[in-house]
């Protein structure tokens, strides 16, 4: 007779993200960096600092206050180099942010777009707004949206030397 099976302990569930009501918002910050070359859609946590100053918590229930939950390049999505800045590559980027961020239970998100900025051009490269359109027709609802693009009060020397860019 085969020996008795030891009974089992009954297996924990492990939910990923926050325990929220059914319909309540759960926002994240989706930083979509735009460039002539390359275009970067990356999510981090919400900082979360209640009323009292603390800073005890934040929404998916760190203290660490700045936790990135995914980050998706247009690189990552396209073989040729030369697509990598394209709005299609955006597109495919933002979409798997999008299902990461359902996954962990974010269903909305704060924009925040930037260009190069400083020495470079203050204009957002082309991936940046299929990017955002990519984000909101995947249901996440849209919160803020914000440049973010740094623009200097003084700066370092153009490139182009004292005669600048003849064409």
């Amino acid at each position: 007779m085969p020996p008795k099976k030891a009974p089992r302990a009954p297996q924990e569930n492990i939910s990923l993200g926050p325990n929220v009501r059914e319909g309540e918002l759960v926002f994240g910050v989706a930083r979509i960096f735009a460039s002539f070359n390359d275009t970067f859609v990356h999510v981090t946590d919400l900082r979360f600092v209640p009323s009292g100053g603390t800073g005890e918590a934040n929404i998916l229930g760190d203290s660490s206050g700045r936790e990135t939950i995914t980050r998706v390049t247009g690189g990552m999505k396209v073989k040729a180099d030369r697509d990598e800045s394209s709005p299609y590559a955006a597109m495919l980027a933002a979409q798997d942010v999008a299902a990461r961020c359902k996954e962990l239970g974010i269903n909305a998100l704060h924009i925040k777009i930037r260009a190069t900025g400083g020495n470079g051009t203050k204009t957002p490269g082309p991936g940046a707004q299929s990017a955002l359109r990519a984000l909101a027709r995947s249901g996440m609802k849209i919160g803020r949206i914000e440049d973010v693009t740094p623009t200097p009060s003084d700066s370092t020397r153009r490139k182009g030397g004292r005669r600048g860019r003849r064409l």
